[in-house]
Order: C-alpha cells, then sequence, then structure tokens
C-alpha cells in the first residue's frame, strides 16, 4: 500500500529480498472475506516532536453497501479532522470516497476532498476498469488493469492471505493518485505483539512503500498493522514526517464481520 498523504491523510485508509518469487494476491481476483456492511472503525492520530505523543486529531473509516449505476458497491469513506487546538499548527479537514465493486473490491469511482495546512484539493475521477482509462476532474487518463484508489487499497490490502508469504516478500499493485499510475507494493513483515492505545494485540505487520510528498518522506519509512485475526482491522501506523513523527491507533470499532479475537487484553 503506498500513501500520499499528510499526517490525517494516510488514514483514508489505506499497504523484500532482492531475489523473490512473484505469488502475489492477484488484485483482479481479490475477494472481500474481512468486512461486512455497515463497519466503522475509528482511529486516533498522535503526533511527536520531542518523543512525547499528543493527540492531534481523529479519523474514521467506513464501508457500506450501495448502489453506483444500478450495480451494487462497497462505498468506503474516510474522513480525518485535526482537533481544534491542533489547527493553529496544521489544520485537517479530509474526506476521501471510494465506490468499489463488491465482487473484486476494484473502484468504479474515487472522490479526494481535502484541506490539508492551507493545502486545498479537489479531484473525482471515473474508473473504466474495462477500457483501463480513468477519467478525473483534470482530464481522461490511461490506467492499468485492476486500478486501485487510495481507500479501495486499504480494504484490498487487508483482504490479502498474508499466511502464503514469507518476511520479506513483496505483495504488487498499482494504483491511480494526482492523475498518475504508481507501480506499488506493499512489503510483508511477518507477525508480532503490538502494544496500543487501545490494547495489547496479535498483529501482523506491513511496510507500506511511500511516495514522497510534503509531509513523507519516500521510501519504506512507514509502518502498519493488522489484526492477526480474520477481521484484518487495522490498528496501528506509524511513520517519521518531515518535523516528528506520528503514531495512528485504532480506537473504537462496531460492526465487526468476526470477533476481534487477537485482542489480548484491553488497556
Amino acid at each position: 500500500m503506498i500513501v500520499k498523504f499528510t499526517k490525517i491523510g494516510i488514514l483514508c485508509i489505506g499497504l523484500v529480498s532482492i531475489s523473490f518469487t512473484l505469488n502475489y494476491a492477484d488484485p483482479c481476483t481479490i475477494r472481500n472475506t474481512v468486512f461486512k456492511d455497515g463497519e466503522v472503525v475509528t482511529m486516533k492520530v498522535f503526533y511527536s516532536t520531542l518523543g512525547m505523543y499528543v493527540g492531534a486529531g481523529e479519523a474514521m473509516f467506513s464501508a457500506n453497501v450501495e448502489r453506483y449505476n444500478g450495480k451494487p458497491v462497497y462505498h468506503f469513506v474516510g474522513e480525518g479532522k485535526s482537533y481544534s487546538f491542533f489547527d493553529n499548527f496544521f489544520k485537517v479537514r479530509d474526506r476521501y470516497e471510494s465506490y468499489a465493486d463488491t465482487t473484486n473490491l476494484l473502484p468504479y469511482k474515487f472522490i479526494r476532498n481535502v484541506d490539508e495546512g492551507g493545502y486545498k484539493k479537489y479531484n473525482n475521477v471515473t474508473f473504466n476498469q474495462t477500457n483501463n482509462t480513468a477519467i478525473s476532474t483534470n482530464g481522461t487518463y490511461k490506467t492499468t488493469p485492476c486500478i486501485q484508489d487510495v481507500v479501495s487499497a486499504v480494504y484490498y490490502a487487508r483482504n490479502i492471505d498474508y499466511s502464503k508469504y514469507k518476511v520479506n516478500d513483496k505483495i504488487p499493485f498499482d494504483m491511480f493518485l494526482d492523475d498518475e499510475v504508481f507501480h506499488l507494493y506493499i512489503r510483508y513483515m511477518g507477525k508480532e505483539k503490538i502494544k496500543t492505545r487501545y490494547g495489547k494485540f496479535n498483529a501482523i505487520k506491513i511496510k507500506p512503500l511511500l511516495l514522497k510528498g510534503t509531509i513523507f518522506e519516500g521510501g519504506e519509512k512507514m509502518n502498519a498493522w493488522f489484526s492477526d485475526d480474520a477481521n484484518k482491522l487495522l490498528l496501528r501506523v506509524e511513520s517519521p514526517i518531515s518535523v516528528g513523527s506520528i503514531k495512528v491507533d485504532m480506537m473504537g470499532y462496531k460492526n465487526l464481520r468476526y470477533p476481534l479475537t487477537s485482542l489480548v487484553s484491553v488497556r
């Protein structure tokens, strides 16, 4: 999963060795087995410059079954906002939306409406997955087959069967962002226990490749953890930024598809 977001935008949210076998998840045939209609996940963003983390904002992800052009779709929404006291430093009001096919999680439509520290951007993209094109607010662009957007990619990453991979394997896929196609990948880092602000979990760790942006440096400096159970719920994201670092923790959920069996203890 590659992301090109600022602090809270990284969640709308979504994720080697030199030689490896390309035994990867096919983005054209992936099926949803981890979330259900009505799932809502809330996250809290913590910011640090001197080794002490303070709450900077909140983010929320939701997934609902709706209809788009007469077809059933998952309507994914990722919203993020900074707390009022933090607005003076870096105000964030972000909303990302994706309408994805319920059979293969490929997006039909993507909407990005962000206000990040005075930087504002709106983009509305319609994908034609058959003709491999994307019509955005700025024009028509050629895409690669089975293209993802930044929100659908989060749910795609959750549905990958990581048990098929070895530590350091890369799982490639393509994403359309800012009117460009990026050839991305997720690096699987194995399993470990992690303590978050919510509690202690058995988790799956990945490294999403980052695109260089105004806040994040490029490369594999971000770490993300999913719950090691049938939900593969996003638990934590950590990353250095241009000034300091951030930590984003799952703080609440409802309508999970399965029991959260990865939870070892609540904080």
